[in-house]
C-alpha cells in the first residue's frame, strides 16, 4: 500500500488554459497534488494563507499584481518553494533573474510566449523542477545577508584533503590560475553570493557553467557584472580569457578553451550532444580544461540537481595541479551536484555558500 503523502501544488497564472493545462501534467504524478489555481498575484498571496501549498507554479507576466511583487511578498510574509513560468523575451529573461534573487528555487522557459500551445513540450522538466523544488526547506531559500570577506592570502600552504585516495597536495603560488565553476538548481543566488566577493583584480579568469537555456545566461551575466568587480560576460567564441574576467558558457552551447600561441581562447560547441539533458555541461568545461597543464585549476561545484561536473573532476584530477571546492550540503538549495563531487573521494574543500569566495581567493596570487 503506497502510503506516500503528496506535496500540495498552488497553480498561478492569468491564463485559464495554462492553468488546466499545468494541473493535467500533475495528474499521474505520485508526488504532486494541485490543490488551488490562482489568477494573479494578489489571488495567490490570499490563496496561499488559505491553502499552505508546499509549493507553487508563478507566471512572471500577470495583471492585478504581477508575479515577480507577488514573489517579493510571498518571500516576506509566507515563504514557499516557487518555480517561475517565463517568457524568454528579453525582460522575461531580466525579471526570471531577478525572481531569482528574490528566493525563487527554479525557472521554466515557455516555448512559444505568454499562453504556450506546446507547453507539453517542457512537461517532464515542469513536473521534475516543482517535484525538486518541493523537497527544498524553507530556511534555504529566504534572502541571506552578506558577509564580510576578510582576505588573508598565504603565500604558500598545505591544502587539507577530504580524500580518501590522494594526500595532501602542494600548492604553488607562481603558477598560472584558472577558477571553474559549475552549478544548476539554486545556481544563480549562489553565483551572486561567491562572484560579487572575488576582487575585480584576482590573478586568474573565471569560467562558469550555469544549467540555463539560451536567452537567460546573458541576464545573468547582465546582472552579474552589475554587482560584481569583475568583468562578467557570456562567452562568445574567440573570447581571450583574462584575469579578472568571468566568462559564463550560453545557454545551448558546452564551453571550451584552445591554446593560441601563448593565450587561451573560449570555444563554444552546439554540436555535441548534451550530456545528461545539458548543454553547457560542467564535464565537459572541466574534461576539455584536462588537457592543459600550464595553469593550475580551482574546480568548484555548487547547488544543482543530478551529478554533473563529477565525471570531469575525475579526468582534472588525473592530470595537472587541481583544487576541487564543493558547496556544502548545509547552504545548497538541491545537494545533488557537490555531493556527487564529494563522493568521488576528490574533493579537498566542503565549504558553506558564503564561504567560498574566501577559499577561492586563499588559492589565488
Amino acid at each position: 500500500m503506497d502510503v506516500t503523502i503528496k506535496k500540495k501544488l498552488l497553480i498561478v497564472d492569468d491564463s485559464a488554459f495554462m492553468r488546466k493545462l499545468i494541473s493535467d501534467f500533475f495528474t499521474d504524478s505520485k508526488l504532486i497534488e494541485v490543490i488551488g489555481i490562482a489568477r494573479n498575484g494578489q489571488d495567490a498571496i490570499e490563496k496561499i494563507k488559505a491553502l499552505q501549498p508546499d509549493v507553487l507554479t508563478l507566471d512572471v507576466e500577470m495583471p492585478v499584481m504581477n508575479g515577480l511583487e507577488a514573489l517579493r511578498r510571498i518571500m516576506t510574509d509566507t515563504p514557499v518553494p516557487v518555480v517561475m513560468l517565463s517568457s524568454t523575451t528579453k525582460s522575461g529573461t531580466e525579471s526570471t533573474m531577478q525572481a531569482m534573487e528574490y528566493g525563487a528555487v527554479d525557472f521554466i522557459a515557455k516555448p512559444s510566449g505568454t499562453i504556450s500551445l506546446d507547453l507539453h513540450k517542457i512537461k517532464e522538466e515542469l513536473v521534475e523542477k516543482v517535484e525538486n523544488a518541493a523537497q527544498v526547506s524553507i530556511h534555504k531559500i529566504k534572502k541571506r545577508s552578506p558577509i564580510p570577506l576578510i582576505n588573508s592570502t598565504p603565500k604558500s600552504m598545505e591544502v587539507k584533503s577530504l580524500s580518501n585516495t590522494s594526500n595532501a597536495i602542494k600548492w604553488d603560488m607562481t603558477n598560472k590560475k584558472m577558477v571553474l565553476i559549475g552549478t544548476s538548481t539554486g545556481g544563480p543566488r549562489a553565483l551572486q553570493e561567491v562572484i560579487t566577493k572575488l576582487p575585480g583584480d584576482m590573478q586568474a579568469p573565471v569560467l562558469i557553467v550555469q544549467h540555463m537555456p539560451a536567452g537567460f545566461t546573458k541576464s545573468l551575466a547582465q546582472r552579474l557584472n552589475q554587482l560584481s568587480e569583475l568583468e562578467v560576460k557570456e562567452a562568445e567564441d574567440g573570447d581571450l580569457l583574462q584575469n579578472g574576467h568571468a566568462y559564463i558558457a550560453p545557454g545551448g552551447f558546452h564551453m571550451r578553451i584552445q591554446k593560441r600561441i601563448s593565450s587561451y581562447y573560449i570555444v563554444l560547441d552546439d554540436k555535441e550532444a548534451p550530456r545528461a539533458g545539458h548543454r553547457p555541461a560542467v564535464d565537459v568545461l572541466f574534461e576539455d580544461n584536462s588537457q592543459f597543464n600550464d595553469f593550475d585549476k580551482i574546480a568548484v561545484i555548487m547547488t544543482g540537481m543530478g551529478s554533473d561536473g563529477s565525471l570531469g573532476l575525475k579526468k582534472l584530477k588525473k592530470s595537472g595541479n587541481v583544487v576541487a571546492i564543493a558547496e556544502a550540503a548545509s547552504t545548497c538549495i538541491v545537494y545533488g551536484m557537490p555531493k556527487a563531487a564529494v563522493e568521488t573521494n576528490l574533493v579537498n574543500e566542503v565549504v558553506d555558500l558564503d564561504q567560498i569566495a574566501k577559499t577561492i581567493i586563499q588559492y589565488l596570487p
